[in-house]
């Protein structure tokens, strides 16, 4: 049966018919080089371009994209012209397939050498862990606006964990399952088992985005079949009275910057990988808020922060010690560091140096709402928690900002600080970092350096 050229969409495709005997290609009308390969029992989306070198053509490329009956023809034209911008610039889609005819999802013709058809040369290898990752960091990561932390925690499961998987075909793991039990059991060993469960969750999700484009890859998720690891939630939270301790040893410490960090951690129940990314213009002191652009879930999660009294004096204080230590970071962080990102970039700190850091203090925040008189709700608003329930989208979580959730957030920093009287009205150390005295200074210090005019606040506002 002789070639056609018709416009491809999913409709024509699937009306194309299957020929009496062998195959024929149906060539879009709008994207030359894209086509599929029709035969008796198949379609085969492809694409079909000269790959030259010095001028002079020295092969005819035919690459497979997929199936036509299970891939849509949207999917399979901006392949097509992935592969097709490759060609063009002299270089094979898949550069070790250069060298050996029909390997991998590709096939390498001579000039003047005839396509054998998919049934019999298109022997696909196909999408490796390397180019499934690469397609999901920047279709779906990045495109969703997820934050740096998030897709750094991906990558860091990717090209750490699974290094020596990076050019391993999707294809060869699912149909070996075993290989994925053995390395969730390897992690379980050397890394422990919330890493082995959270690496697996990695790879799952991967397999799920790649298997949207190559719909050869089996149905069946080779890391669902891993014997998932017991997570119980950690309960690392500190109540009131832990906290004169947890006082004390933060005003040991010798950098104030980490200092007021882990004390603003405590005090906001910002998750810390947002809060060392906050910036001098996400700080509005006349609303009394601290924008959070990018939280986890990325850019459609963004919230403010309400300030407490409190909040507003610790800022105060890291804007002055950062125009002092880092003067250049600091008009671009809020929170600056002698880093490649000019932010504080490691907020760990050794266990008997400070005993509860990081998300211990998020959950402390959590924990000492209750005591505070601040609802489930209030807190979760605070957290930026999603709201569970039919009701959630009526909430308009900006209308409650300015009254109602900041007086939520005063009372569980007023709760906070009354648990530890004794300290602040005796000469202590931590009398010294948050004393009436040592804050003013702190206020009128930073006052004079920095560029927005502060707000006067009155005792309890």
């Amino acid at each position: 049966m002789a070639d056609i050229r018709i416009l491809l969409n999913d409709r024509s495709v699937g009306d194309l018919k299957p020929p009496g005997s062998g195959q024929y290609r149906a060539r879009d009308t709008q994207l030359k080089g894209f086509h599929v390969v029709v035969g008796r029992r198949t379609k085969v989306f492809a694409v079909q371009g000269d790959l030259r070198k010095d001028g002079k053509r020295v092969a005819s490329v035919s690459v497979r994209i997929g199936d036509a009956t299970t891939m849509s023809t949207r999917e399979a034209r901006a392949t097509a012209k992935t592969y097709l911008a490759q060609i063009s610039n002299g270089e094979h889609p898949n550069p070790k397939a250069a060298d050996t005819q029909a390997s991998g999802e590709e096939i390498i013709q001579s000039p003047g050498e005839a396509a054998q058809g998919p049934d019999q040369n298109m022997t696909p290898k196909g999408v490796t862990l390397r180019q499934a990752w690469e397609r999901y960091r920047d279709a779906h990561l990045i495109r969703k606006g997820r934050s740096e932390g998030t897709i750094e925690g991906y990558r860091d499961h990717v090209e750490r964990l699974f290094k020596d998987w990076l050019e391993l075909p999707l294809q060869e793991l699912a149909d070996d399952p075993g290989k994925v039990i053995a390395r969730h059991d390897e992690i379980t060993a050397e890394h422990g088992p919330y890493i082995a469960n959270g690496s697996m969750r990695t790879l799952r999700a991967i397999y799920n985005h790649a298997r949207k484009a190559h719909r050869s890859l089996p149905p069946d998720n080779p890391a669902s079949v891993v014997d998932w690891n017991s997570e119980e939630r950690r309960n690392t939270a500190m109540g009131l009275d832990d906290l004169p301790h947890w006082f004390q040893q933060a005003a040991a410490l010798p950098n104030p910057i980490r200092r007021e960090f882990h004390l603003f951690s405590l005090l906001s129940g910002c998750r810390p990988t947002a809060l060392m990314e906050a910036k001098p213009k996400h700080l509005n002191l006349r609303r009394r808020v601290l924008h959070i652009p990018r939280p986890k879930g990325g850019a459609d999660r963004a919230f403010d922060i309400p300030l407490s009294r409190q909040m507003i004096l610790c800022l105060m204080r890291v804007i002055r010690f950062a125009r002092h230590f880092y003067p250049a970071e600091a008009n671009d962080w809020l929170f600056p560091a002698d880093s490649d990102s000019g932010h504080l970039a490691e907020q760990k700190e050794d266990r008997d140096v400070l005993a509860k850091w990081g998300n211990d203090l998020r959950q402390t925040f959590r924990t000492l709402a209750t005591p505070a008189g601040v609802s489930e709700f209030d807190a979760r608003l605070l957290m930026n928690h999603a709201i569970p329930g039919v009701n959630a989208g009526y909430i308009s979580r900006h209308k409650l900002l300015e009254d109602h959730l900041r007086a939520q957030q005063q009372a569980i920093s007023s709760t906070m600080f009354g648990a530890l009287r004794d300290l602040i009205g005796t000469d202590h150390p931590v009398r010294s970092w948050l004393g009436e005295r040592a804050t003013q200074q702190a206020i009128e210090a930073a006052r004079r350096e920095a560029s927005t005019e502060l707000p006067t606040l009155p005792p309890g506002k």
